[in-house]
């Protein structure tokens, strides 16, 4: 080929990366929210309180009936995943025990993952639960009966276990139990950052607007929140947040009404408290990436994981082969 003929080429190959990667810039460095501004005299005093916080007291008053309290031992954890969890998806917990949730170090850091959930309405199912909970020693279950209407209730409860079992953890990843977590990348993409508090990382929803169909079970009264749109949220299929996050968050939940949506309870709280979410286009949100060996080395999260694609994904991209460009 002539010179022109591979300056050609050349050129095709760069524009085909720049749109490959351009929309994903984008969204990092053009769309994220605007930082928030701390002289806020109701979010100091939110920040304040969380520096202080006192965990006695919540260890008195445990809204949870198997707490798993042993499972951190004040040990340092650098990633701590809680996957939100139905009481009867026992095979899918297991399926999670065996891939990735199997994973305890990354470079060399600690990884720990547990389940939240809450009770089953089922007497059998919950006798399961109980025998499971002895057996693998990683469920937090709360005192309320598992339910669409409870999701943000366990989201709660999860905020206090962490803060009041688990406050040596460096990051917490909150995440769904149909999804795949890419913990090596996830972890080395949090490795790099230089700002370490403040940090609550996900696919960040712009403009979200509350539900206002009072027969919808999403419905949220204008008097719970009278906004016009929620605030910059994480999107609720997995996000990041460090631990000063969360207890911040969860000193800010008084008055947040629990009848909103898990991912957005924790936007408004966050808000209260001066936080900033950050976008990440590295994970999926709702939507299940296409299978890609490279790409989901890259990726920190995939939803909608079918059983026999877990464990073929799992196994494939926890090999050790480089990947090209």
């Amino acid at each position: 080929l002539r010179t022109h003929q591979w300056c050609f080429i050349l050129f095709n190959v760069l524009l085909f990366h720049v749109l490959l990667f351009g929309a994903d810039l984008l969204e990092e460095y053009f769309l994220r929210s605007l930082p928030l501004s701390y002289t806020d005299a109701k979010a100091l005093e939110i920040r304040e309180r969380a520096r202080k916080l006192d965990m006695d007291p919540l260890k008195a008053n445990l809204s949870y009936t198997v707490s798993s309290s042993a499972a951190c031992s004040h040990q340092e954890i650098f990633l701590l995943i809680l996957v939100c969890s139905s009481p009867e998806n026992r095979t899918r917990r297991n399926m999670i025990r065996q891939t990735w949730g199997n994973m305890t170090d990354t470079r060399g850091y600690t990884v720990l993952t547990l389940f939240a959930l809450g009770k089953s309405a089922s007497a059998t199912t919950q006798l399961e639960i109980n025998e499971e909970a002895q057996k693998h020693r990683d469920i937090i279950e709360g005192s309320f009966i598992d339910s669409p209407e409870t999701q943000t209730q366990k989201m709660l409860m999860s905020l206090e276990w962490t803060v009041t079992f688990c406050p040596h953890a460096r990051y917490v990843l909150k995440a769904d139990e149909m999804m795949f977590v890419g913990i090596p990348s996830l972890a080395g993409y949090l490795l790099t950052l230089t700002q370490l508090e403040d940090v609550y990382l996900g696919r960040v929803i712009h403009q979200a607007v509350p539900n206002r169909d009072p027969d919808s079970p999403g419905f949220v009264p204008i008097h719970q929140y009278p906004e016009e749109f929620y605030p910059d949220y994480c999107e609720g299929s997995a996000f990041v947040m460090s631990q000063d996050v969360v207890r911040k968050v969860y000193v800010a939940t008084e008055g947040v009404p629990v009848s909103v949506p898990p991912d957005i309870f924790v936007g408004i709280c966050a808000k209260k408290a001066g936080i900033t979410p950050t976008h990440s286009s590295r994970f999926s949100g709702g939507k299940h990436i296409s299978y890609n060996r490279c790409c989901y080395k890259f990726i920190f999260t995939s939803s909608n994981m079918k059983e026999d694609e877990l464990f073929k994904d799992w196994k494939e991209t926890s090999d050790k082969k480089d990947c090209s460009l």
